[in-house]
């Protein structure tokens, strides 16, 4: 199963990776990619939900985004990653920010946030 969608901070971000583990779905990989407007992550379970545990999950997926209407720049990112390129091939072919790929990882999005807002020298709204 597959879930791909739009959320429009990095809180809400970190919410759903807390949610995966918490809740130990049988995540195959989840990736996470910052976008100017907004952040795009893409969840792939190992094997099925159950009807009503795919129901729940996608229920809170919608309360905290929408469901994302990707270009091709990031459905050709999220497939080279998908077969085993790595995340700066990757970024450098499709000019996206891929936070990251793999196992759900918090800290890694708390980097990405920390480092950016510091380059900027402020929090923009994404990034909150």
């Amino acid at each position: 199963m597959d879930y791909l969608y739009y959320l429009a901070n990095a809180s809400l971000t970190l919410r759903v990776v807390e949610h995966l583990k918490r809740n130990n779905f049988p995540v195959q990989f989840v990736t996470v990619i910052h976008q100017i407007d907004g952040w795009a992550i893409r969840v792939k379970m190992e094997s099925p939900l159950e009807a009503r545990q795919d129901g729940d999950f996608q229920a809170y997926l919608k309360e905290l985004g929408i469901p994302y209407p990707s270009n091709i720049r990031v459905q050709m990112a999220m497939w080279s990653l998908e077969t085993g390129q790595t995340p700066v091939d990757v970024m450098r072919r499709y000019q996206v920010a891929i936070v990251c790929h793999g196992r759900p990882d918090i800290e890694e999005i708390e980097a990405f946030r920390h480092q950016f807002v510091r380059g900027l020298g402020y929090c923009p709204e994404t990034l909150a």
